[in-house]
């Protein structure tokens, strides 16, 4: 299970999206998130589709690969999406059984939340597949600089998401050969009752944690030793730099974004 998870993990590549600077990746993910809630029919969500999938495809590393990421959290998808359906109680009834109720404004917006979910996911992995993590900080403390006036500490923000993106592959696959081991000495985790299961993933959490906090003492005490400081006055081995590429990207998302405001008029 966990050694589909994509989330965090550099793929290393020479497309047009891996030379991208890492600033502009930043802002066309967290844009996304936000532009693609201007959808509101079928053409709006075909064509946010439509661009998630283009920028993929100019990945260079296929679709299967996203695909494959998306497993390991199938699960929380379909809890978001069963909330919406059991919980908006407007439109037309089509099942009312006891205290459940599903109606037709429930099937659409569970419909419309899967949707939304998948596309944030997809395009946002896109950061992480692309950029290496060092690269992911180093432009989130470029973007984060003017807040510096205000008291906001950058760079040991930015440290603190270098260091999550770094670790977040390395507990997954940790996780996973903890849960091998386990199942090596009879521990089965899919089967049985949802509490049984439950249950079962708590000797997989407790390592997990305890090797978590070890590392973070260990990676503490080896920074400290080689005399890390924070600030401005250290300087950087990588320089962002802003290419053409970077403009004609930013452009080709405003389009998209005019184009998907558009279609909320279109039906």
């Amino acid at each position: 299970m966990f050694s589909n998870m994509i989330i965090g993990r550099y793929m290393p590549g020479d497309s047009w999206i891996h030379r991208l600077d890492a600033r502009t990746k930043l802002v066309l993910s967290i844009a996304f998130i936000f532009v693609v809630f201007f959808a509101n029919n079928v053409i709006g969500y075909a064509l946010a589709g439509a661009f998630t999938l283009l920028a993929i495809m100019m990945t260079g590393l296929g679709v299967g690969v996203f695909l494959r990421g998306l497993r390991p959290l199938v699960l929380l998808m379909l809890i978001t999406t069963l909330l919406q359906l059991f919980f908006v109680q407007t439109g037309d009834v089509l099942v009312h059984w006891a205290f459940i109720k599903i109606t037709t404004d429930g099937v659409i917006n569970s419909v419309i939340v899967f949707v939304r979910f998948m596309l944030i996911i997809m395009f946002s992995t896109i950061l992480t597949l692309t950029t290496q993590p060092l690269a992911v900080a180093d432009g989130m403390e470029s973007l984060l600089k003017p807040f510096k006036k205000v008291g906001l500490p950058v760079s040991e923000l930015a440290l603190m998401l270098s260091i999550a993106l770094r670790f977040v592959p390395t507990l997954m696959d940790e996780a996973q050969g903890i849960m091998n081991a386990q199942r090596a000495r009879g521990v089965r985790f899919n089967e049985g009752s949802l509490m049984a299961r439950i249950k079962s993933f708590v000797p997989l959490l407790i390592p997990l944690f305890v090797n978590a906090i070890k590392r973070a003492i260990e990676l503490g005490d080896a920074m400290e030793a080689r005399g890390y400081r924070g600030g401005d006055q250290r300087t950087k081995y990588r320089v962002l730099t802003w290419h053409t590429r970077d403009t004609i990207a930013i452009i080709g998302f405003v389009i998209f974004t005019v184009a998907l405001i558009a279609t909320r008029w279109m039906m």
